[in-house]
């Protein structure tokens, strides 16, 4: 091992900062990505766009088995990209893609789709299994031989998994998911494997018409236009991968009109929302078997970590009682079925994040143990439900 040239530091930088964060620092020569997300949601144009800053020390090839070379180039008009060094090719046989390959050697190959490309050995349809297996082997073969470094765009399912077979995900060296809703502008990059890098990272961008503009505080965005001092509304901080993010969580209460009151949750597991629902009503004696519950994280963005639980009892306790919660206050913490606050990592981070928001006070696990001094934020420990609730809706006053 200690013979074999060392070049796994050698990093080609994408020319956007969010995008080489959720690659772990940039691409490693060589390296195979793959890139899903649903139709239309810009994946084409988020690599077209980066082609543009790889030309300028690199060779690409633009490989599209879905779009003509006309097409590409009344795109490429739109996002400003005119390099010479970029080369067009509408080819849909990976076969003659890996010799062309071969033969001019690029630095960057990035084919769009996977879906569309197929190899004369296999009898099936472009789109198959066993087509997208062994396109996606030879692609594979061609980037570690040569240290080409390969972009695959893949497809996904309705469900919003990745389409084809599961080996796929494992061929590759990083699989990024570009996600968002497509009536709002912002787009979210999220890695979920990475050889290179850590996982869960994600890169934030804007998409306006000449194309994605990168968000350097993720944070101020999804909280822009928030009410201030109204009921149902909590604030939490989230990690993904080693960024911290602030998103607000708002919650609605009714009266239900139905036999069975009804439960929506937009942005959370619906189990996890039913699951504080009854923590609420066992520990904190909240009213809710005639209460509608809804549960919304706004801007579109998902929460799957139990960080934030706490923040949403706190917003459904808030709603159904009808006390404010401060517009200062950020609140972080897992519950558990006992009623229990749980401690949570990187807490040092999350409280970083939000006092450069101006966050002044943040309620936090007694069981967490800081490693940092946070001078000019007030910090509060709660070692149970009922004693943060009771803490935001008397204001700290008194003691429970």
């Amino acid at each position: 091992i200690n013979e074999v040239s060392e070049n796994a530091g050698e990093r080609i930088k994408t020319g956007l900062k969010e995008f080489d964060r959720v690659l772990g620092g940039g691409l490693v020569i060589g390296s195979l990505v793959l890139v899903g997300g649903d139709p239309g949601i810009g994946k084409s144009t988020l690599l077209l766009q980066v082609c543009e800053n790889f030309a300028k020390s690199k060779s690409v090839f633009y490989v599209s088995g879905e779009e003509s070379k006309g097409q590409i180039k009344i795109r490429a008009n739109r996002l400003g990209v005119c390099s010479p060094d970029i080369k067009l090719i509408s080819e849909t046989n990976i076969d003659t893609v890996v010799q062309l390959s071969l033969a001019n050697q690029p630095d960057i190959l990035i084919i769009d789709s996977i879906q569309t490309m197929s190899v004369s050995q296999v009898t099936s349809t472009p789109g198959s299994a066993a087509q997208i297996k062994e396109c996606t082997a030879a692609l594979m073969r061609l980037a570690k031989e040569n240290d080409i470094t390969v972009f695959v765009i893949g497809h996904v399912t309705k469900e919003g998994a990745l389409a084809g077979p599961k080996i796929l995900e494992h061929m590759v060296d990083t699989v990024l998911y570009f996600e968002g809703d497509k009536n709002l502008s912002y787009r979210v990059l999220r890695s979920v494997k990475n050889r290179f890098g850590s996982t869960n990272e994600i890169g934030v961008f804007d998409m306006a018409a000449t194309g994605l503009i990168e968000v350097d505080n993720p944070s101020k965005m999804f909280l822009e236009g928030r009410p201030e001092n109204v009921p149902g509304s909590c604030v939490t901080c989230l990690m993904e991968g080693t960024r911290p993010i602030l998103a607000e969580i708002q919650a609605l209460v009714s009266k239900t009109c139905y036999p069975n009151p009804r439960r929506m949750a937009a942005g959370i597991d619906y189990n996890r929302m039913a699951l504080l629902v009854a923590v609420l009503e066992k520990r904190a004696n909240f009213q809710l078997f005639n209460q509608d519950a809804y549960l919304n994280v706004i801007g579109g963005f998902k929460i799957d970590e139990p960080c934030a639980d706490l923040a949403i009892a706190l917003a459904l306790a808030s709603s159904v009682a009808d006390f404010e919660i401060p517009a200062d206050l950020l609140v972080i913490g897992e519950i558990g079925l006992s009623g229990e606050i749980r401690a949570v990592s990187f807490v040092d981070k999350r409280i970083a994040e939000a006092k450069k928001l101006g966050f002044n006070k943040i309620i936090v696990p007694g069981r967490n143990v800081l490693q940092q001094k946070h001078e000019g934020i007030d910090i509060i420990k709660v070692k149970s439900l009922a004693q943060a609730i009771y803490l935001v809706r008397n204001k700290g006053e008194g003691s429970i």
